[in-house]
């Protein structure tokens, strides 16, 4: 599997490299900034991409904004964005196109090697690796709306692993509860959200996140 790696603070890029190449990654580009980033994409045609949102040369979100035109010229590029606080407009952003394949990890997160890598594979294989924190403060947004507020806590709960692109089973593993369980739960939170239940995990995880972001509006 072949890995592009943005990032301009040193130490962590070569973490990156290393922790990466340790689980049989092979490292396609290490570069530092955004144009660097957008040859890299566009040339090597890489499996999937890692890639932080603030690079030079503009230090605002050059990295995003790279990424978000990679996947317009490949759509379905798998993109997973690192970064430092939770912003919510990046989430929207990666989701806009549902096309899957997106991530979007707290730097934080690159301690945990197994959590990380593991969102790494989720992403590359088209699924979704989305940060716990940045799914927890859309839940919290949209808590008291309808019709989120018909959500029962234990549904709260699967649908934030949903989010996180968790399986079913490991949902279950998760919550202590049955695979049977796990999918009884989902069948109602898409029937309170006005969503046709569906077997692709990673269009059932977009369309939950995508309400969410858009304020209850519907997928679509």
């Amino acid at each position: 599997m072949r890995v592009v790696i943005a990032e301009d603070l040193f130490l962590l890029r070569d973490g990156l490299v290393r922790l990466l190449e340790a689980y049989d990654f092979e490292i396609a580009a290490a570069v530092d900034n955004g144009p660097e980033l957008t040859r890299a994409l566009a040339e090597l045609d890489p499996d999937v991409a890692v890639v932080d949102v603030r690079l030079p040369p503009s230090f605002s979100d050059e990295g995003l904004q790279c990424a978000l035109e990679a996947r317009q010229r490949r759509p379905g590029l798998p993109v997973l964005v690192l970064s430092q606080h939770v912003e919510q407009l990046y989430a929207r952003e990666l989701l806009a196109d549902g096309n899957g394949g997106v991530g979007y990890l707290l730097k934080d997160r690159v301690f945990d090697a197994e959590q990380f890598v593991d969102g790494v594979r989720r992403v590359a294989e088209g699924g979704t690796a989305m940060d716990p924190q940045v799914i927890q403060q859309l839940l919290s947004r949209r808590a008291k709306d309808e019709p989120m507020g018909n959500l029962t806590a234990r549904e709260r709960e699967v649908m934030e692993l949903m989010a996180q692109g968790r399986s079913n089973a490991a949902i279950a593993n998760q919550l202590f509860v049955t695979e049977r369980a796990v999918a009884k739960h989902t069948s109602n939170i898409f029937g309170k959200l006005g969503m046709p239940p569906s077997d692709d995990d990673n269009r059932r995880v977009l369309a939950v996140l995508a309400y969410l972001d858009k304020g209850g509006s519907g997928p679509g």
